[in-house]
């Protein structure tokens, strides 16, 4: 495969009536790829984390509408409207935190909503729209992002979000391939994240995949790092911004903020305006996943935490807009975000 501004891979395809998912819970041991021909199997991969980042989450599940009206309008010619319902519902429960799930579902169900008879020619075109448009709006961000970067930078990113995460390219990784590709960065540092360790098992990976310097550190490590003075900024991406700026990401991204904004480091958040929550006035109204104890007390089956040991597993956290210093969109870059300039960039993008 040809690499293009060092992106060769897509994790979420639409091919010959299926969905098919790079399996991120095999890597970086094995590239398995997942063929799904349900609603239910999508639903189920979502929630078991085959797929996972918000941008690619919301794909998935668009293409998985697209499945669900294959298998209910050829069944069920009278009432077909009323069962995709259900299968909607089922999508939008498997993972409530990613605004983009809930966001690609309304997108699909308005469709539905406005189609006088079997809607799949243009339920699949909506969904290749939507897959081509992130695409497009993160190569876009790419390049907004990385005119903030000066030569010769250090960044720490968090979690995974490049092509892993999304349509292609990827939020934050994107960023930093960009920036990469001008030029402007000299090492990335990519944390593990526990405890799935999108880090080290993805970010690293797909870094190396595409021949951009990465160096692993441990979570715990952040702070030591922005003390040396090797990164100038922490990049991150977001599964929801609320009203204020407010930023849901993966949890472990509250407390880069906190040791980024002591040390002097600058904090980027970048997502697509899909992820911005208008009607979610602040940080402290986000539904905050919270998964099983065992992804805790367990790496790779084997245990590590004593028997009988409860575990506080929270997958997000919430980063206050004070912390942030940039907030990058396909819309445009607001800087210093708050209640007024969030309002400004979602009536442009509205109007547009």
């Amino acid at each position: 495969m040809v690499i293009q501004n060092h992106d060769s891979i897509r994790a979420v395809q639409w091919q010959d009536g299926v969905v098919r998912l790079l399996d991120q819970r095999c890597l970086p041991a094995k590239e398995t790829y997942l063929n799904l021909s349900s609603v239910k199997d999508v639903a189920e991969a979502i929630r078991d984390m085959v797929v996972r980042g918000a941008p690619a989450i919301g794909i998935a599940a668009a293409y998985g509408v697209v499945l669900a009206i294959m298998d209910r309008c050829s069944a069920n010619q009278d009432h077909w409207r009323d069962e995709l319902e259900s299968d909607l519902t089922l999508l939008e429960a498997a993972r409530p935190t990613a605004i983009n799930l809930s966001w690609a579902i309304r997108q699909m169900r308005d469709l539905i909503q406005g189609a006088n008879d079997n809607p799949l020619e243009k339920a699949l075109s909506l969904a290749q729209q939507i897959h081509q448009q992130d695409l497009q709006d993160n190569h876009l961000m790419g390049k907004l992002g990385a005119e903030y970067l000066s030569p010769q930078s250090g960044v720490l990113t968090h979690c995974n979000t490049g092509s892993l995460a999304t349509g292609g390219y990827g939020t934050a990784l994107g960023v930093i391939r960009s920036a990469y590709t001008a030029g402007k960065i000299q090492q990335v540092y990519a944390d593990e994240t526990r405890p799935w360790l999108q880090g080290s098992r993805l970010t690293a990976w797909e870094l190396m995949q595409d021949k951009i310097p990465v160096t692993l550190i441990a979570d715990s490590a952040a702070a030591s790092l922005m003390q040396s003075g090797k990164i100038q900024w922490v990049i991150v991406g977001a599964d929801r911004i609320t009203a204020n700026g407010d930023v849901a990401n993966k949890i472990g991204t509250y407390s880069l903020a906190v040791n980024a904004r002591y040390h002097g480091v600058k904090m980027m958040v970048v997502a697509p305006t899909s992820t911005v929550d208008m009607s979610c006035p602040t940080g402290q109204q986000i539904p905050i996943e919270q998964r099983h104890p065992s992804e805790i007390l367990c790496i790779n089956g084997q245990k590590i935490g004593p028997e009988g040991i409860d575990a506080w597993n929270p997958s997000f956290d919430v980063t206050p807009a004070e912390l942030v210093d940039v907030i990058v969109t396909e819309q445009g870059v607001i800087e210093s975000p708050n209640s007024d300039r969030l309002m400004a960039l979602m009536k442009n993008t509205t109007s547009n």
